[in-house]
């Protein structure tokens, strides 16, 4: 026998794609809700229809103004309300967490049921580093705004993962390819649907595998992190030394060509002291 769900608000993970992924404890939770907030009812309900649930469902998207949100809130002492996305786990490039905040500062108990997350999965399928990694959503869609985030980024020393729709993708790809070079990338689609792709590839070859198509269905960008520089030679740091101590004491030039080359002062200085001698 099910346990009676405790008032509150419930964050349900529901599947990105293949139903089989919804966990027993997601299930369960939806099933015995008051109230299901979701994006889209007409998505929910296919999902709410295949576990047997009759549930009440109400639109929370982007466009709920402060008014609704407080309105659930107040409800929250007495009912359990789930809240969805259309896919994956909610608040992930998703409407909800002013709502789970309000929810937090009423004191009413929040619970998240986990679940399949695009970012995660994609990332996990990509054969890129990921003890590290930065979640960037969907990128501007205005040219001068998506080159700045992806300039703001771009060193980062994190793998980079994104949302992209199909019209969107070959610009995107351009765009970071131009930006960030031949770093390594994936391409991840319909993840967890028959019709699943992972194109990997540095990001020109990407970006001229997709120039003119618009591949469909939901797509993950993951962009591996800037490769490691070389670690400057004594040519190198002589060539260097050599260009400051022009105009500089070998105190003060091994100090910014240590900082530049990235190399220990101590090395710096003492390679400065001997060509200063010359």
């Amino acid at each position: 026998m099910e346990k009676e769900l405790p008032p509150g608000l419930h964050i349900v993970a529901t599947p990105i794609g293949n139903l089989g992924d919804l966990s027993q404890r997601a299930a369960d939770t939806l099933r015995q809700a008051d109230l299901i907030l979701v994006e889209d009812t007409r998505v929910t309900a296919k999902l709410l229809a295949h576990i047997g649930a009759k549930v009440p469902m109400m639109r929370y998207d982007d466009h709920s103004d402060g008014e609704q949100r407080n309105a659930i809130v107040a409800r929250l002492g007495q009912e359990a309300i789930a809240l969805v996305s259309d896919a994956g786990t909610p608040l992930i490039s998703d409407p909800g967490y002013k709502l789970v905040r309000a929810a937090r500062a009423a004191g009413h108990e929040v619970t998240t049921i986990p679940g399949p997350s695009a970012a995660v999965a994609a990332l996990t399928v990509s054969g890129l580093p990921t003890d590290r990694f930065l979640f960037l959503g969907f990128l501007p869609a205005k040219a001068k705004a998506r080159a700045d985030a992806i300039a703001e980024i771009g060193d980062v020393r994190a793998t980079l993962v994104m949302y992209e729709s199909g019209p969107r993708l070959a610009t995107t790809l351009e765009h970071l390819s131009t930006q960030l070079g031949a770093r390594d990338a994936a391409v991840i689609r319909e993840i967890t649907k028959l019709h699943e792709e992972c194109v990997t590839g540095a990001l020109p070859e990407l970006a001229l595998r997709y120039a003119g198509r618009t591949p469909k269905g939901e797509i993950v960008i993951i962009v591996g992190p800037p490769t490691e520089a070389e670690p400057a030679n004594d040519e190198m740091l002589d060539a260097a030394l050599d260009a400051a101590l022009a105009t500089l004491s070998p105190s003060r030039a091994a100090a910014e060509i240590a900082e530049q080359l990235n190399i220990p002062r101590k090395r710096a200085y003492a390679r400065a002291l001997e060509r200063s001698r010359k």
